[in-house]
């Protein structure tokens, strides 16, 4: 078996950032805290991907999940943690390149990229 020569934690840092929804979360996120719902409601995953990817990034120590239990029904908020705040440069880096490069169907709904910046 070929030995790879890239650096371990880069490698594992890809395949984290490289699993599907994940860049898209946490580009989310960068927004502030959000809740579940607020998550699901913007991105096109089921829930149970969605939860299965922010125990991911929680474990990982990207994501903060805090609970509130002062209320009924029981609040969580989803929050980046420092580490997770770290990659904003990175996932902005994509969405400039994104916006330079990326053609989209003729198909494919406009979004925001069209109408606005997407940093409003």
């Amino acid at each position: 078996m070929k030995q790879s020569s890239l650096c371990p934690r880069f490698e594992k840092g890809m395949q984290l950032l490289g699993k599907r929804w994940t860049g898209l979360i946490l580009y989310q996120l960068l927004a502030g805290p959000q809740r579940f719902c607020a998550l699901e409601g913007a991105l096109p995953v089921s829930g149970r991907l969605l939860s299965e990817r922010l125990k991911d990034l929680e474990k990982e120590g990207l994501v903060h999940r805090q609970v509130y239990t002062d209320s009924a029904p029981v609040r969580v908020e989803y929050s980046l943690t420092e580490m997770g705040l770290a990659l904003e440069p990175v996932l902005k880096g994509i969405e400039n390149w994104a916006q330079t490069w990326i053609e989209l169907d003729a198909e494919e709904p406009v979004g925001c990229c069209e109408e606005k910046s997407c940093d409003e």
